[in-house]
């Protein structure tokens, strides 16, 4: 299994997407040409172009690799975080597919935004997207971050519940399974969880969901630990 690091060089010299491309079959890996058409289409769309915002709410909490001026907690309405994308690569394999976050509709979420530099806004999303769009299973979309006093327009990943690996009906056992034993090139499953619980509480945000799924994940772990071979 080859191994990565996702970092802003591994990025910007393509050795993500080649190593994505290796696993053909599993993802389909999106051209620079459909990158650069969806870069475009989302700027067009800007509610503020001269203001622009990317809400994190999983792993670019903890690894943005890229570059930003300002950062701000706030809430986004009309969707949550949730553990709903399955992955056979990255932190899982096709015999046991680990699961990444992504938003979801319902609800609310509480995290962090983080402001791009007008004049970087475009080299700085071009790199973002060659992480969080490697394939299509995200739709980029606006969203407006409330941060208490102000109302931020930003741009954050939402699941697209029509891909093949959106997983919007799993149970807590299943999930919790899933988590707790998969790894991939990327890591373990488990890790891409506890970090971003880790983040979000030194950020002074309790997701109480998570945490919730955290015990129950170090406790499936304990219990593979415990049972005899």
């Amino acid at each position: 299994m080859t191994q990565l690091k996702l970092t802003r060089e591994a990025l910007l010299n393509d050795e993500f997407r080649r190593w994505a491309k290796q696993y053909r079959g599993l993802i389909r890996v999106t051209t620079p040409a459909e990158r650069r058409a969806s870069v475009r289409s989302t700027l067009e769309r800007a509610p503020s172009p001269d203001q622009i915002w990317v809400f994190a709410y999983g792993s670019l909490l903890w690894n943005p690799a890229f570059r930003f001026t300002e950062r701000r907690i706030g809430r986004v309405y009309g969707y949550h975080r949730e553990f709903c994308l399955r992955t056979e690569i990255g932190r899982g394999s096709p015999e046991m597919p680990g699961l990444i976050l992504g938003l979801e509709a319902g609800g609310s979420c509480r995290s962090v935004a983080y402001r791009i530099a007008e004049e970087e806004v475009k080299t700085e999303l071009d790199l973002i997207w060659r992480r969080e769009m490697l394939s299509s299973v995200y739709r980029p979309t606006w969203v407006t971050v409330h941060d208490g006093e102000d109302r931020l327009p930003a741009v954050t990943f939402v699941i697209d519940t029509r891909d093949e690996r959106y997983v919007g009906d799993l149970d807590r056992a299943q999930m919790v399974q899933a988590i707790a034993l998969a790894s991939g090139s990327l890591g373990r499953c488990c890790d891409y969880l506890f970090e971003t619980v880790h983040h979000l509480r030194a950020l002074g945000i309790r997701d109480r969901r998570l945490e919730a799924l955290e015990d129950a994940v170090r406790a499936r772990q304990e219990k593979s630990r415990l049972r005899p071979d």
